[in-house]
């Protein structure tokens, strides 16, 4: 029987990006899911024969499980994840469905990790925190961590150009994050950190060059400690062009926070940075660029391993992200039940097969410190 994947949220940025990247290099058959009927059909016939499009509201329990239980891996995509619960990954333990996410927001991972023990009873995989960041990043750290003896600091920068190619859901999610101060695992303790604080100037590949990267809370903040046995995780984050570095650190900054926590506001700055995007992508372009840095040690020594990525679309990155854990999935190479986060289950010989397969390439290094 040929595989049936459901993408909720499948009309969207991303999720349309992972419709295209599982008809690529699979086989399935790909339901995307959304409310917006006209939307939704005029997505599926530009993606092709083997897309169909489903009338789907998160709130409809009926219909939601129908289309849930008609499916093989259900890749959840209907973002921002602040606002969610972890109703659909419930939906697919009870049915007995494997389930992605490309969840972004630590408040749902935190929410998602609690169903492991259903998960592994019921036999159902779920990997959640798929994508780009987090996502192939996380999958960048193991590669760096499995490099040395022993780890003890993890340092994520990333830097995006303009939108990514990505929606106005990327804008809400940016926005959520500058809510409040967040928990950070520094020198083996957990700190409170404010977003968009302690600007960082790193060098990433070109065309970026050196960037000022700032804090910012992710889910990868805390699933990388509970992975691995270190004692710094540093997640940061800048766009290009630069100025709207500085405009996001004066929100962050200035602005009150009862201001940032109504929803009204989140709109307007989403919406008003969606609207400045569109102009900027004309020239900055919709790239994204990782840099995974971990420090530690190797046959006694302190040393440094650096794992860089560029690639020119953010939206399809994500994609690929999220499509080769749907693929490994469907193809059975990937078998873990419970919920786990992306670098806990995907092991690196097959991380590094499918981004081969795709063309994505991560340069190294490695030195010697001292």
């Amino acid at each position: 029987m040929t595989d049936q994947v459901l993408i909720l949220g499948g009309s969207g940025r991303i999720g349309s990006k992972v419709a295209a990247d599982l008809l690529a290099h699979t086989q399935a058959k790909v339901t995307i899911a959304g409310r917006n009927l006209a939307k939704g059909e005029h997505k599926s016939e530009s993606l092709g024969d083997r897309v169909q499009f489903l009338t789907v509201d998160l709130a409809d329990e009926k219909t939601l499980q129908e289309a849930i239980s008609a499916a093989n891996v259900v890749v959840h995509c209907a973002g921002p994840f602040h606002y969610r619960d972890a109703h659909v990954l419930k939906l697919c333990i009870e049915n007995r469905v494997n389930y992605v996410d490309v969840s972004d927001h630590p408040s749902f991972t935190r929410k998602v990790l609690e169903y492991g023990d259903q998960a592994q009873a019921a036999g159902v995989t779920a990997i959640i925190n798929t994508g780009i960041f987090p996502g192939i990043s996380n999958s960048m750290v193991r590669q760096g961590v499995e490099q040395l003896d022993d780890a003890e600091t993890i340092h994520l920068s990333y830097v995006v150009s303009g939108s990514g190619g990505a929606g106005v859901t990327v804008m809400r999610t940016t926005f959520l994050g500058l809510q409040r101060p967040f928990e950070a695992w520094i020198n083996g303790e957990w700190r409170s950190v404010k977003p968009y604080s302690d600007r960082e100037v790193v060098e990433f590949p070109e065309p970026y060059g050196k960037i000022g990267v700032y804090w910012f809370d992710m889910p990868e903040a805390f699933t990388l400690p509970d992975t691995f046995p270190v004692k710094t995780v540093i997640t940061k984050f800048a766009t290009v062009p630069r100025f709207y570095n500085y405009l996001t650190w004066s929100v962050a900054r200035w602005w009150p926070p009862s201001w940032l926590r109504n929803s009204a506001v989140i709109e307007f700055l989403s919406y008003v940075s969606h609207f400045m995007t569109d102009v900027s992508d004309r020239f900055s372009g919709i790239g994204v660029a990782i840099r995974s840095e971990v420090i530690g040690t190797k046959n006694g020594q302190p040393t440094r391993c650096c794992s860089t990525l560029t690639l020119t679309d953010t939206a399809i990155a994500a994609g690929a992200g999220t499509g080769t854990v749907v693929e490994l999935l469907l193809s059975g190479q990937l078998k873990k039940p419970g919920v786990w986060a992306i670098e806990q289950a995907l092991m690196t010989d097959l991380f590094e097969q499918v981004m081969q397969s795709r063309g994505i390439e991560i340069q190294h290094r490695i030195e010697k410190e001292g």
